[in-house]
């Protein structure tokens, strides 16, 4: 078990689009395996690999503990639904501040799973969500750039005071 030291914002890694992974190996199956020990000690539900400074496109969520962890690699959205909804959203790189963002009702997305076999996936609800998020963040789109300036700069002021302590 492997906990990482979480990039926290404003760092420019955030800011940059992860790589493709190309190599579906133990070294990939570790890396899945220190994101989902470093989302579950931060606590959180979703992670990604730039979130510990690993420039990879991977995603972990963890939904449900029925259901378990769920990894994705060189996930990409392949269609949205028109209608949208409002969801709180926050960030285990900038703790402690949340907002509601417009995303998406439904999803579908193409991945491949830790072997390297392509996948896709129909979501709704918080796992749609968590896939335009965590999709985002792979793309270098940090999740309260989807806000107004009025409440970008609110969140931003809030979570600098809260890291002052």
């Amino acid at each position: 078990m492997t906990i990482r030291p979480i990039v926290r914002y404003p760092d420019r890694r955030l800011s940059m689009p992860a790589r493709a992974v190309t190599a579906f190996d133990d070294a990939l199956r570790e890396l899945a395996q220190d994101l989902l020990d470093t989302m579950r000690a931060a606590p959180g539900i979703g992670i990604t690999a730039p979130h510990i400074g690993v420039p990879l496109r991977v995603v972990v969520l963890e939904l449900d503990a029925k259901e378990g962890p769920q990894t994705y690699v060189n996930p990409e959205i392949e269609w949205a639904s028109l209608e949208m909804i409002l969801h709180r959203e926050g960030s285990v790189s900038m703790p402690g501040v949340n907002d509601e963002v417009q995303r998406h009702a439904r999803v579908r997305i193409s991945y491949r799973d830790l072997d390297g076999n392509a996948q896709t996936e129909e979501s709704e609800a918080l796992r749609a969500v968590c896939h335009q998020h965590e999709i985002d963040q792979l793309d270098g789109l940090f999740w309260i750039q989807r806000l107004s300036r009025l409440k970008r700069e609110r969140l931003v002021k809030k979570f600098e005071k809260i890291s002052r302590g």
